[in-house]
């Protein structure tokens, strides 16, 4: 495996979107977002025929550029991807990769008081965007999602929200089944608070004060962080922790609103919603740190029992942890490639 870039057979456009709906965002971070849009190889030379679209969003961390990233006998995704239409193993699709990235980094892609607009940014501003530049096919059916981990999440909960505009998905070890990925991870981090006055404010401080990742606890209170500023913010924006700092104990009004994120939860409030997707792919690793393995194994269980067509969903757990596993995108975007609805040329 060579480590040097590969020349596409398709092209990556690297454009921007200007977002009203980020203006002013609580974080202020930028409301100009890159955008990222992969047109399959032939785009160019095939006239007014049109394209499904795949919308890849990021776990938490993750940002746009990352996509572009190559680590030692692995290409990246942008080149995988690629490969997938190059050869012919599907049709050619438009892949666009998003970017929600905050101050904490991350959104959860969802509406919120303490990070911004970040589901509405990406329904009704990034995919009209799409939709008005590039020749995809404004249709459901034809327009999937697909993520890991936070963006697993997101490819989860967005087409719950919006089956008017995504009809199919691809989950990843996506964030579900919260007792088990978060309850642990509180416990965790009352501990790691204890250093800091049992105030996530003053770890933050601390944190932004000196060189990211360089103490033990950085990357889990992170992500405590930027979950509780998307899931439990006071009405001013502050994030307001589903726990009691000092003791751990949870405090059960903001636990339920947590809760009513968990997508396991979610099922039965979007059946129909989920009812409605032509097709949904949900893998993780049995040695997930987050115990997203039994998540991916509750939504499988959930989508059977409100009616989900068996023959509408690829589901598998293999050998892995948490990390190391985009070697499935690919395979997620070939298989999603060939169900989604085409236009006639």
């Amino acid at each position: 495996m060579l480590p040097w870039d590969h020349e596409l057979a398709g092209e990556l456009h690297q454009e921007t979107i200007e977002s009203e709906l980020l203006r002013g965002n609580p974080l202020g971070d930028p409301h100009v977002r890159p955008l990222w849009v992969y047109t399959p190889p032939g785009y160019a030379e095939s006239g007014e025929q049109r394209y499904p679209a795949i919308y890849v969003i990021q776990g938490y961390a993750g940002h746009i550029s990352m996509w572009a990233n190559r680590t030692p006998f692995r290409q990246p995704f942008i080149e995988t991807a690629d490969a997938v239409f190059a050869t012919g193993e599907a049709p050619g699709c438009i892949l666009v990769y998003v970017d929600a990235w905050t101050a904490f980094g991350g959104s959860q892609f969802v509406d919120s008081a303490g990070t911004g607009a970040y589901h509405s940014y990406l329904c009704d501003e990034v995919v009209p965007w799409v939709d008005a530049n590039f020749r995809t096919i404004d249709a459901p059916g034809s327009r999937a999602i697909s993520g890991k981990s936070s963006g697993g999440f997101g490819a989860m909960i967005t087409p719950m929200l919006r089956p008017d505009l995504f009809g199919a998905l691809a989950t990843h070890a996506g964030d579900a089944l919260y007792e088990y990925c978060y309850l642990n991870e509180f416990a965790k981090a009352t501990r790691a608070l204890r250093d800091y006055d049992h105030d996530i404010q003053k770890w933050w401080a601390d944190f932004r004060g000196r060189t990211p990742f360089t103490k033990e606890h950085d990357t889990a209170l992170l992500l405590l962080l930027g979950c509780t500023a998307a899931f439990s913010p006071a009405a001013d924006g502050t994030p307001q922790l589903p726990f009691d700092p000092r003791s751990g104990q949870l405090i059960p009004e903001r636990w339920e609103r947590w809760l009513a994120w968990d997508p396991i939860r979610m099922i039965d409030r979007y059946a129909d919603a989920l009812r409605s997707q032509r097709a949904i792919w949900i893998d993780a690793g049995t040695r997930d740190e987050w115990f997203l393995d039994l998540g991916a194994e509750a939504f499988r269980a959930g989508l059977s029992r409100i009616g989900v067509p068996d023959d509408r969903v690829q589901f598998e757990l293999f050998p892995a942890s948490h990390g190391g596993i985009d070697y499935r995108y690919p395979q997620a975007v070939a298989w999603l490639a060939h169900r989604l609805e085409r236009a006639e040329k």
